[in-house]
């Protein structure tokens, strides 16, 4: 099949970029690199990618006119800067806007778009969160730019799935909790975990069910990856430290968490499971010295979060 990936160079897009080419189908990537790594996607035959903004309108047309892809996956999001507001607008409304319409123009099958599970709010009203929870947008820039275009999706007249995730993590991630320990523990810097719980998903097992949906599986609207488990930031700290075989120069503080922050994110994916024929495969403590080995092959010179400091 064409498929076109939005942030195609960041974490989750390069992964699928991969799995997608390893299948044998065809791909355009875009993506300004504002988080994205160059060297996460090598150039071949079945590949073109495109460095620019989906908020590029001339651009984005072009390329799906020339392409007319058959699938759409929008991975594409600002998240870099919590206080970018005008970015996160820019990228995660007017661009997913963009996606939108150029799809509908070119009669695309199926959009696929990544969306945050912080759609929930920052107090969500039941534990495991179901589809039935209701929307509440606040708590930062990134969950309300992020929900408001899921719901540009749902008005338009393309079918679609919009994955809502757990906490996604493996190789080539730069967002979260892992790598920022990573990063620390090997410059001999002191780490810090907050009281807050989250259901991670490995990368893996999150390409495997984006792949059912490109084959057509689900229905449109809304879906959850998720593992159906939560950890403690903390215990994630200890399978780092563990992957690392390593003692910390400091010993680990512990912080009062954000205003932003959710204490927990647990988020049912019963309707997945059941519609997708699909489960997660990767435990914590096998998907975590995966993306150690990554981070020791590629380094790590920055990472990113969407939560603003905290006081």
């Amino acid at each position: 099949m064409k498929v076109l990936i939005t942030g195609g160079s960041g974490f989750i897009g390069s992964n699928l970029t991969d799995r997608l080419l390893t299948e044998g189908h065809q791909v355009v990537a875009i993506d300004n690199y504002a988080t994205g790594r160059r060297d996460n996607l090598t150039p071949q035959s079945d590949l073109k990618i495109v460095e620019g903004t989906i908020a590029d309108q001339a651009l984005v047309d072009r390329e799906f006119d020339d392409f007319a892809p058959e699938i759409v996956v929008h991975a594409a999001c600002s998240y870099k800067d919590p206080n970018n507001w005008i970015e996160d607008a820019r990228t995660n409304m007017l661009g997913s806007n963009i996606i939108i319409k150029a799809s509908e123009r070119v009669g695309v099958q199926r959009l696929i778009y990544y969306q945050t599970s912080l759609c929930y709010g920052l107090h969500p009203k039941e534990q495991p969160i179901t589809l039935n929870h209701p929307i509440i947008l606040e708590g930062s820039s990134y969950a309300i730019s992020k929900t408001a275009a899921e719901s540009y999706i749902d008005l338009s007249s393309l079918d679609y799935i919009s994955f809502r995730l757990a906490n996604a993590y493996g190789p080539r991630n730069l967002s979260g909790p892992l790598p920022t320990f990573y990063h620390r523990l090997t410059t001999g810097k002191p780490c810090f975990v907050v009281n807050t719980r989250r259901d991670f998903i490995f990368i893996d097992d999150l390409v495997d069910c984006t792949m059912l949906a490109i084959q057509g599986k689900g229905r449109r609207g809304p879906y959850h990856i998720s593992s159906g488990s939560d950890y403690s930031i903390e215990e994630l700290y200890t399978e780092v430290v563990k992957s690392l075989d390593m003692t910390p120069v400091y010993e680990l503080e512990h912080r009062e968490r954000s205003e932003d922050d959710v204490y927990t994110i647990l988020i049912d994916p019963s309707k997945t499971i059941e519609d997708f024929d699909w489960q997660t495969k990767t435990a914590l403590d096998s998907g975590v010295p995966k993306a150690i080995n990554y981070y020791n092959k590629f380094g790590i010179s920055e990472t990113y979060t969407h939560l603003k400091a905290s006081k």
